[in-house]
């Protein structure tokens, strides 16, 4: 899940919440929306390998 942030950032999240905090895992920053998807992208692929 990709959100953009006040600064005009793009942060990462996990997609589900996270059962300790009742809040989604910060997985990154990035300045682009590109360059979140890409990692979103390579978290996925790790998640199953």
């Amino acid at each position: 899940m990709i959100r953009k942030l006040p600064s005009g950032k793009y942060r990462l999240y996990s997609r589900k919440k996270d059962p300790r905090t009742g809040r989604r895992r910060n997985l990154g920053t990035f300045a682009t929306r590109q360059a979140a998807l890409k990692h979103e992208r390579a978290v996925q692929f790790f998640k199953r390998h």
